[in-house]
């Protein structure tokens, strides 16, 4: 089983955008010590609870202060951006640290719509229509291959680089799921997301795959939220922040204690009663029985692991007992010290 981490730099209450951008590099340097193989890392717009609004920035900083761990996008809202420009930026990656960037692509907006509307701003925006066409040109700019009757043939993306990075396609739906397969790209399905639709998703996915340049057979991922601690109590305990944080978007990841002095009405209670069995939430054997079931029902050996907690000790230790559970082999980087990791 290939574990990796998918981090959003979730701000907790009472701390800066700062802290959580610091506690992601750190999170990368200690997770690259305990085995993981890849580090993601998403994109969101306008949340007072996640920091993570710009990945092809920060992924540059988590390469800089690792050394094995690919490390790449979970993923770049390419519908928000010109094909050009996201290919000249993940090619610099590439340039800086071959063979370790990944990227990942998606449709989501991962913003309100007015949020969109300000990043497509200009009279070159596209629709969500043109999706699959920016997707198409980002390959063929990364692969210095546009096509000669397409309208920017004589357009090369720089710099030019030996390698390409790993791209994939990440998504929700079954949409993203046939893009995936048609242009013979890796599929990485967001179960935290939608917990209904993945084995479907996934099962079209490989109709629909094509062999391509990129990818010569099907390579499926999923990516899980999940939460570990050493006893079932505990890990429930800590999940509350995560379920409070949802439905207050407003502000930072809350206390514990905060969480649970929470009202929640009816139908917020009836979600997480519905979730929480759908995570990968509780001890070492239960998540890794979980992990290992979601790993069988979707039939992917490759697993992206999602967690937030308040407390970023917490999220550390996560990572830690999910490393020993699974026997994942250490890399021999030193994991960060608890005093940076807490900065």
């Amino acid at each position: 089983m290939r574990l990796s981490v998918l981090d959003q730099s979730p701000i907790r209450e009472g701390g800066t955008a700062s802290d959580a951008l610091r506690e992601t590099i750190a999170l990368a340097r200690h997770v690259e010590a305990l085995g993981y193989e890849r580090f993601w890392i998403a994109e969101h717009h306008g949340s007072a609870g996640l920091a993570s609004s710009a990945p092809e920035v920060l992924i540059g900083q988590v390469a800089a202060q690792t050394s094995r761990l690919r490390v790449g996008s979970g993923g770049v809202m390419l519908n928000h951006y010109s094909s050009l420009k996201v290919a000249e930026q993940f090619k610099t990656l590439e340039a800086l640290f071959p063979g370790r960037i990944d990227l990942g692509v998606g449709r989501a907006p991962g913003s309100s719509l007015r949020h969109a509307q300000a990043l497509e701003h200009g009279p070159g925006a596209l629709s969500l229509e043109y999706y699959p066409s920016q997707v198409e040109d980002l390959l063929f700019y990364l692969a210095d291959a546009m096509p000669a009757d397409h309208p920017f043939a004589d357009i090369r993306a720089t710099p030019t680089v030996e390698g390409v990075p790993d791209v994939w396609v990440l998504g929700s739906s079954l949409e993203s799921a046939v893009l995936a397969g048609e242009l013979g790209l890796p599929f990485c399905f967001a179960q935290f997301i939608n917990q209904e639709a993945g084995e479907r998703a996934m099962a079209v996915y490989r109709q629909r795959f094509r062999p391509s340049e990129w990818c010569e057979a099907p390579r499926g991922s999923v990516a899980v939220s999940t939460l570990c601690a050493p006893t079932e109590e505990e890990a429930m305990r800590l999940s509350w922040s995560r379920y409070c944080w949802r439905f207050r978007r407003g502000s930072g990841v809350p206390s514990v204690e905060t969480a649970l002095a929470f009202d929640y009405s009816e139908p917020e209670l009836a979600y997480i009663e519905y979730s929480r069995p759908r995570s990968a939430i509780g001890d070492p054997e239960q998540v890794k029985a979980r992990l290992a079931g979601l790993a069988g029902q979707f039939e992917v050996d490759d697993l992206v692991l999602v967690t937030i907690t308040y407390d970023f000790a917490d999220r550390l230790r996560s990572y830690d007992l999910i490393a020993e559970t699974f026997a994942l082999q250490p890399s021999g980087a030193p994991p960060a010290p608890e005093a940076e990791a807490s900065s």
